[in-house]
This record gives C-alpha cells, sequence and structure tokens, in this order.
C-alpha cells in the first residue's frame, strides 16, 4: 500500500470515530428536562380569584344621630349627608361558602360593601366579621362560579423568593406586578397591632389593600395591606400580612364573629445579645420572660421571670412581637406547648390559653379613664382604643399610648394597671409614650 493510500485511510478511520455514537451508561440514564410553567399561564388562572371592592360609608364628621332626623335637617337647612366612595381589593379563598379576605380598613365604618369580579359579575357582601388589630376582614358574597387562591405556606418563604402582587390601584382596574420577598418578620407598623408583615419590592399602591401576594407557582401567601409612600405612591417598600395569620383570623371570624385573643400571663422582652450574655445562654433569638402574672396560666404551669421562651407548638420564637402573635392568635381554650431555658437547661411543658379580661379592657376602671381600652404589648401596655366623647377621651388618652408607669409606679402588663389603679385615691398620673416622645399625662 503506498502512503498516499495510508493517509486516506487514516483519514477515514479518523471520521468514523467522530461520527459514531459514543453509547450511554446505563448508569447516568437521559433525562427529558420537565417543561416550565409560564407565570402567564400561572396569573390567567388565579386572577379571577381577586376582586375589586367598592365601599360606601357615611362621612364621620356626621355622625350625630340628629343628622338623621329629617326635621332637624330641614329646620336648620342643613345640606344632605355625604356619601364616601373608597377601593380596595380582596381575594376569595372559598369559592363553595363565597368567602373573600381582605383588610380591615378597606371595609371599616362601610354603608354597603360592593364585590366586582373580573368577569364583571358585581355583588352585595356582607361583612362577616373585623380585626382591626392584624387588620384582616372577611367578607361573604352568594355567588355561583367563583375561583379560589390555594393557601400556600408564608413560614416557608425566604428573602429573594418571587411574589407578585394582584390588585385594584387607583381604582383602575385589576392589576399585577411582581418583585421579591425583600425581608421578613418585619413589625413597628402599628404599635397596637399584631404584626409579622412579609416587605417586598412588588409595586403595591393605594388600592391595592385587600390584594393577594402570590408565589410563582401561584398560591397565596399574603394579603397586602400597607406601604411606605412618603410623596404618596409606591416607593418599593410594601407589606403584606402572612396568610398563616389571615386563616387563623379568618377561622375565628367565621366561628365568632370576631377574634378572641388569649393571654397566658407573662411579660415579655426581646432576647438580646447582651442579655443572652448575662443569662449564659447561647441562644440569639426568643423572649424573657420578666413578669408573671399571679394565677394566670404561666404561674399555674411553672414559668418563672428569667425563663427564656424559644418555641411555641415548635415554632421558633424570634422575640417577644413573635410570642405575643402566636399566643394571641391561638384559640381560647387551646393547649399550646412552650419550650423556654432555665439555668442553661431546656424545658417544655404545656399550659392553656386562656380570654383576656374584657377583650383587653382593665377592671375597676376610675371613672377618669372610662372609655378607654387597653391591652398588653411585649412587656407595655398600649391604649387600643378610646371611644369618642368619654372621660378618657376628654383626659387626653389617645388610641397607641404606651403607658409605662402609674403615679410613678410602673406597669408591664394590663393586670399591673389594674392592680396600680385600685391604689390610686386622688390624682393620676400617666407616664406613657406616644410617637416616640415621652409624656406625663395628670388625670383628675
Amino acid at each position: 500500500m503506498n502512503t498516499r493510500s495510508s493517509k486516506y485511510i487514516g483519514l477515514f478511520i479518523a471520521l468514523a470515530l467522530v461520527l459514531i455514537p459514543t453509547p450511554v451508561s446505563p448508569a447516568q440514564p437521559q433525562t427529558a428536562a420537565s417543561p416550565q410553567r409560564s407565570l402567564a399561564d400561572v396569573l390567567e388562572t388565579i386572577t379571577p380569584a381577586v376582586v375589586n371592592i367598592a365601599v360606601r360609608s357615611r362621612d364621620p364628621a356626621e355622625s350625630n344621630p340628629l343628622y338623621n332626623d329629617p326635621f332637624f335637617r330641614r329646620y336648620f337647612n342643613l345640606p344632605e349627608q355625604r356619601q364616601r366612595m373608597s377601593a380596595g381589593s380582596g381575594v376569595i379563598v372559598d369559592a363553595d361558602k363565597g368567602y373573600i379576605l381582605t383588610n380591615h380598613h378597606v371595609v371599616a365604618n362601610a354603608g354597603e360593601i360592593a364585590v366586582t369580579l373580573k368577569d364583571r359579575r358585581r355583588f352585595t357582601a356582607e361583612l362577616v366579621g373585623s380585626d382591626q388589630a392584624t387588620d384582616i376582614a372577611l367578607l361573604r358574597i352568594d355567588a355561583k362560579r367563583l375561583t379560589a387562591l390555594p393557601f400556600g405556606d408564608s413560614a416557608r418563604l425566604r428573602v429573594g423568593d418571587t411574589v407578585v402582587a394582584i390588585g385594584n390601584p387607583f381604582g383602575l382596574g385589576q392589576t399585577v406586578t411582581s418583585g421579591i420577598v425583600s425581608a421578613l418578620g418585619r413589625s413597628g407598623i402599628n404599635v397596637e397591632g399584631y404584626e409579622d408583615f412579609i416587605q417586598t419590592d412588588a409595586s403595591i399602591n393605594p388600592g391595592n389593600s385587600g390584594g393577594a401576594l402570590v408565589t410563582a407557582d401561584g398560591r397565596l401567601v399574603g394579603i397586602n395591606t400597607a406601604i411606605i409612600a412618603p410623596a404618596g405612591g409606591n416607593v418599593g417598600i410594601g407589606f403584606a400580612v402572612p396568610v398563616g395569620m389571615a386563616s387563623a383570623v379568618m377561622k375565628q371570624l367565621i366561628e365568632h364573629g370576631e377574634v378572641r385573643r388569649g393571654r397566658i400571663g407573662v411579660a415579655v422582652q426581646d432576647l438580646t445579645p447582651d442579655l443572652a450574655e448575662a443569662l449564659g445562654i447561647g441562644e440569639t433569638h426568643g423572649a424573657v420572660v420578666g413578669s408573671v402574672d399571679r394565677d394566670s396560666p404561666a404561674a399555674r404551669a411553672g414559668l418563672q421571670a428569667g425563663d427564656v421562651i424559644v418555641a411555641v407548638d415548635e415554632h421558633r420564637i424570634s422575640g417577644s412581637a413573635d410570642l405575643r402573635n402566636r399566643i394571641g392568635l391561638a384559640p381560647v381554650g387551646s393547649q399550646v406547648t412552650v419550650e423556654y431555658l432555665r439555668d442553661g437547661s431546656r424545658n417544655t411543658l404545656a399550659l392553656r390559653v386562656e380570654p383576656e379580661d374584657g377583650n383587653g379592657n382593665v377592671s375597676s376602671m376610675p371613672q377618669a379613664l372610662e372609655g378607654a381600652h387597653f391591652q398588653d404589648a411585649a412587656g407595655k401596655v398600649v391604649v387600643t382604643g378610646v371611644e369618642d366623647g368619654s372621660a378618657a377621651a376628654r383626659a387626653g388618652l389617645e388610641a397607641g399610648d404606651v403607658i409605662v408607669a402609674v403615679n410613678r409606679r410602673p406597669v408591664g402588663s394590663t393586670a399591673d394597671l389594674a392592680a396600680s389603679l385600685k391604689e390610686v385615691t386622688g390624682t393620676l398620673a400617666l407616664d406613657l409614650f406616644r410617637d416616640g416622645m415621652r409624656l406625663f399625662l395628670v388625670v383628675r
């Protein structure tokens, strides 16, 4: 064979080696990539579950009963009562029963609530119940062919997860925006509220309140409720109530028409690094028991001042606000399992949640403070409401005030406040914080 022929044979062999496919090893089977569902397809399925809510309410300036008397109105030549219209959003969560979750502030003081579906059907909604502390309300409509949003697990959300906000911004109609989870466990927006907000940069504007925050696979993880808007519009900081909290409120609203909050009888504070070092523990999260109310569930179960609560029903407690949320939303009469640290050892006990006295009202209220409502909040006493025209209102007390002392005697719970008020025989002096400033309110 000459040299030229041998070169062609070598070239043919080389080409054959390149072109012949390499056999696939049985140990490494080839798999086909599963097709990923597009966001547009997901939205097409879930957007019918998000509704527009129109609320008709009367002007609060004309709440005097005399305004309802036609002779009084005619005699003083008063104009007809004005009606205010406001718009928000809601989420259908039970298609069979017509239940719709929204915000308390969307339907507060509503005279009439109208719900418009994506297919333009319009219904008058019944208010099942509303809870100001969590800003959650539940409506019901009598309608067929509804679409409900499935619940996701808000406890499993992570910063960076993709989320979509669906609502009715500025009354324009249904709008969809997307973003990510920016932070979790946000609080401090409303001092007397129960807060565990999901923060997102998905655009949320006025009118989005009560709308849905959903994951990329179409599951409801939050009810959009608040924005930080210095200029009146979205600046990339929005907040949603986790669906875990909203569903707990919904169950109580369905059963009782209101949220019946419980207590275990402890005043707590956040576990800070300095406090953890002083207590000689390695934990970085938890709630430190500052005091235990006498004859309370906590006292009967054996909790003591200085114990560090680290978990409730196997849910890790991040701080005092987290503990307050867990206990405050637990059904009254239910049993919770508390895990705590004492003297370097980890212990567990079970205790029963009992109702708050008078739903947060302090018994033996002095006449000068009648009309005020109080609630425990992270080792302090918060004024949750003051009735218009009441003695407490005339004394200058306001909702949101945080009372820290009565006649110079520190108070850390409503039980402390009640005990201190019983001992007051003359002038009442309240040390309190209002809008970040410390005030001294003298009540006679």
